[in-house]
C-alpha cells in the first residue's frame, strides 16, 4: 500500500471539490483547477469532508498512479485555499531583473536583455525591499515551479563567484579558483 497514496485529504472551509466521473475539480477563494483521473489504475471518493484516493489492483503502475494522484490532489487543495510561491535571487555584479506585466526582463550578461514571457495563471513580481529578488506565485504547483525553473535556467549560479539566478533558500557548493604555482 503507498504510504501517501492510503491517507485521507482533508477538505478545508472555503472549498469546493465536485467529482465527475473522471475529472476532479477543485474550487477555492484564490481560483478553481481540475485534474483528469486515470480510470484504469484509482478511484477518487468524497466522505464526510475527506476526499480518499483507492486504487484498483496491485501493478505497479497503479501503486504509482495511487500516490500520484492524491499528492496532484492534495496540491490543488493547497493551490485554490493558500497558492504557491517561489522566490529567487539574481546575484551579481549588472545582473538585474524587472517584471513588467507578463513578461519578465532579465540582465544576465549577456550582450542583449532576456526576455521571458510568463504562462497563463502565474504571477511573477518583484520584491519590495529586494530588487535583486523575483517572486514566482500562482495556484498550479507545476506551473509555478515550471516558470521558476526556465528563469533560473537562463543563469544558473555558478560553483567559483556564486553568480547567477538561485532558489532564495538554495546552497550553492563553491569552489576555489586556480592557484598561481611557482
Amino acid at each position: 500500500m503507498s504510504l501517501i497514496g492510503k491517507r485521507p485529504i482533508t477538505i478545508p472551509s472555503g472549498v469546493e471539490i465536485t467529482l465527475q466521473d473522471t475529472l476532479v475539480k477543485v474550487k477555492g477563494t484564490k481560483g478553481e483547477l481540475e485534474f483528469a483521473v486515470t480510470p484504469e489504475y484509482v478511484t477518487v471518493l468524497q466522505q464526510e469532508g475527506e476526499v480518499v484516493v483507492k486504487r484498483k489492483g496491485d501493478s505497479k503502475e497503479a501503486k504509482a498512479f495511487h500516490g500520484l494522484t492524491r499528492s496532484i490532489i492534495n496540491n490543488m487543495i493547497i493551490g485554490v485555499s493558500k497558492g504557491f510561491e517561489k522566490k529567487l535571487e539574481v546575484i551579481g555584479v549588472g545582473y538585474r531583473a524587472a517584471a513588467a506585466g507578463k513578461k519578465v526582463t532579465l540582465n544576465l550578461g549577456f550582450s542583449h536583455p532576456v526576455e521571458y514571457a510568463v504562462m497563463e495563471g502565474v504571477l511573477v513580481e518583484m520584491d519590495k525591499e529586494n530588487k535583486n529578488m523575483i517572486i514566482v506565485s500562482g495556484i498550479d504547483k507545476q506551473k509555478v515551479g515550471q516558470v521558476a525553473a526556465e528563469i533560473r535556467s537562463y543563469r544558473e549560479p555558478e560553483p567559483y563567484k556564486g553568480k547567477g539566478i538561485r532558489y532564495k533558500d538554495e546552497f550553492v557548493r563553491r569552489k576555489a579558483g586556480k592557484t598561481a604555482s611557482k
